[in-house]
């Protein structure tokens, strides 16, 4: 707790007993460094959780490193240590020096410190997260009201080291959180994002993992300023109307030494067992998330972003891999659970518990599951034994769609299934549909060099594959670059290649996906029923010898309908016959093939009126010319 009279913080017998249960969900204001008073003197006040240590030292710029200066105490059953230091200001160096019991000294950075020192240096840094003057308040009371399943999404996900690299010629070349601020806010509004989804905010030590090998789960990383930077660059996008969805990884973390790896000498943070404990081929630790001190951990870290940066959603890296015992292992790599199966129970108590506290506090709060597999009810309702997610990334329906569309049209009437299995499972969760990083490095190729042809034909093939996307149900997320059709697989070490911007059909890309996510937004049938049949209905899904589909998406409260007609192949379908649900004038609101998105401008025709001419389930249909490569929608 915090003594308001003399603002001290200390942590009580009730701070321990709620932490040793795994419910003390407000732990990060208690562990870590915070600025402190005690007997009328300013410092501040640090705790750690180390329960096998024999001792444990505060070291630091404010005690010139002195190992001796600053002995921590002992306080309580769970293993918490705690001093108060005064004279300690903002932005000091520090880390915590631990002895283990066989007299071996560890020096740890504070694994709920909330800035560190920038790499390659592995300290943490002091720091006061109050007095930000918060501006969105309006966005947060709105964010707590809606259902998200019935609002537009569309996400930007983004890495801002490699979005856009400063001019002035430096080594990283790394915006600042601000300086990054003023040039993604209009961009985004520009484009029609509703959300940007950031890789690699929290503290990590090596550039080349993204992000996604942790060190410091509490502190927003140094490369690009302090944490009061990252609440303005928040705060400026939720005044814009934007979303913010953070990377969060509790699968694993790094194993660096002065990370959370054997904090105290001892395995506290992952489980002692190897097979439990390790992940052999991402050479990282796994989380204990069946013991409580460590789901306390993870948990308050959620309600940490949320609350004190005011954080809309995290997207939970690799959960199929916390879900399955055996994940990425081989034959006594792994250990059965105790029924002798490969689930791990804690794994899915820790979500379900998770999803209660932070969704059921929080409603309007985003949990996106990254799970590649099939297990059920991943956004099921807890209550009724599901994981308790707001959505679920489908893969399924992003590995089909990218091994489509690189087929050379001939073999596409083969696997014409591809683009039509999703639906058929659509209705099982609440699924965004994601092309994201992981889609354009590894030597899998950028999203425009997956597609085959000639460059025109790559370019008209992506702009189907986007339209497809845009009309399929599911909320949509794509990396960035993918909007311009950068041309190179995604580095982390360079900025997405802007020049392209200056080529006609780059260009007319981004001018493509700009009207495509208009049109998004104009059409409520494109996103308020993303989960049911109701929401959709294949006109024609068995043409596969001109593998051409069609179909039709249906709102909530809306009146008006789109018909989507999408050919795969490079011929012209003249005179081309869909079902349509009603006899009524089709009135045309995109053609994928024009001039301005850097197609060859075929005319077609801008209404047409539907006649009593049955085909497949309907009783009416329509005829049109449909240029190759092309997409159509009509408005109904």
């Amino acid at each position: 707790m915090r003594n308001t009279k003399d603002n001290t913080v200390f942590i009580s017998e009730g701070d321990q007993y709620l932490f040793g249960q795994g419910t003390h969900y407000d732990i990060y204001q208690k562990l870590g460094a915070h600025p402190s008073v005690c007997d009328g003197q300013k410092g501040y006040f640090f705790g750690v959780w180390a329960p096998h240590a024999a001792a444990v030292h505060v070291i630091g710029e404010f005690n010139g490193w002195n190992e001796d200066a600053s002995p921590m105490d002992r306080i309580g059953d769970v293993g918490i240590w705690t001093t108060f230091i005064p004279n300690v200001t903002e932005n000091q160096l520090y880390k915590f020096l631990i002895y283990t019991p066989s007299g071996e000294k560890l020096y740890k950075a504070d694994p709920f410190a909330n800035y560190a020192e920038l790499r390659p240096g592995t300290a943490s840094k002091t720091t006061d997260l109050s007095g930000f003057k918060w501006s969105d308040k309006t966005w947060l009371e709105k964010r707590e009201k809606q259902d998200n399943q019935k609002l537009p999404m569309a996400i930007y996900e983004c890495h801002i080291g490699s979005w856009m690299k400063h001019p002035d010629g430096t080594e990283d070349g790394f915006y600042t959180y601000t300086q990054f601020a003023d040039r993604i806010v209009p961009y985004l509004q520009e484009m029609g994002y509703t959300h940007i989804e950031l890789m690699g905010i929290a503290e990590h030590p090596f550039d080349g993992s993204w992000g996604y090998q942790v060190t410091g789960y509490y502190a927003p990383t140094s490369r690009y300023g302090t944490p009061k930077d990252f609440m303005e660059l928040v705060n400026r996008l939720h005044k814009a109307g934007i979303g913010v969805i953070l990377d969060w990884v509790p699968a694993h973390f790094a194993t660096d030494a002065h990370g959370l790896a054997r904090f105290d000498g001892e395995c506290i943070f992952e489980d002692p067992d190897p097979r439990r404990g390790e992940h052999p081929d991402w050479g990282t630790k796994i989380f204990n998330v069946g013991k409580n001190e460590v789901k306390n951990f993870l948990i308050a870290n959620v309600l940490y972003w949320l609350r004190e940066f005011h954080i809309d959603g995290i997207r939970v890296d690799a959960v199929a891999s916390m879900l399955y015992l055996d994940y990425g292992k081989k034959d006594g790599q792994w250990v059965p659970n105790i029924y002798g199966g490969n689930k791990n129970l804690e794994a899915i108590e820790f979500f379900k518990h998770l999803n209660s506290v932070v969704r059921g506090t929080y409603p309007g709060f985003l949990t996106i599951a990254e799970e590649s597999t099939a297990w059920p009810m991943v956004t099921g309702k807890v209550e009724e034994d599901g994981l308790g997610f707001a959505f679920k990334w489908n893969m399924g329906w992003m590995h089909d769609f990218c091994e489509y569309m690189k087929l050379d049209p001939y073999f596409r009437k083969n696997n014409h299934h591809a683009l039509t299995f999703a639906m058929t499972y659509n209705e099982s969760e609440n699924y965004i549909l994601p092309l994201s990083h992981d889609e354009v490095v590894h030597l899998k190729c950028s999203m425009v060099n997956k597609m085959p042809g000639y460059t025109v034909d790559k370019f008209a093939n992506l702009r189907n594959g986007y339209a497809y996307m845009m009309g399929h149900e599911g909320k949509k997320l794509l990396f960035m670059g993918q909007e311009f059709a950068q041309e190179r697989e995604w580095s982390e070490a360079r900025e997405l290649d802007w020049f392209l911007l200056e080529e006609p059909l780059h260009k007319g890309m981004q001018t493509y996906v700009k009207r495509l996510l208009q049109m998004y937004h104009d059409y409520p049938c494109l996103w308020e029923i993303d989960n049911s049949w109701n929401g959709f209905e294949w006109m024609n899904a068995d043409d596969a010898d001109r593998s051409t589909y069609s179909f039709v998406r249906r709102g909530e409260k809306s009146k008006k309908s789109l018909l989507f007609i999408i050919n795969m192949t490079p011929m012209k379908w003249e005179n081309y016959q869909v079902p349509v649900p009603q006899k009524k004038e089709y009135k045309l609101v995109l053609n994928s093939d024009d001039v301005e998105f850097g197609g060859n401008g075929m005319v077609v025709a801008g209404a047409v009126q539907a006649k009593a001419e049955p085909l497949v389930l309907q009783k009416c249909s329509i005829h049109v010319d449909v240029p190759p490569y092309s997409t159509l929608v009509y408005e109904f």
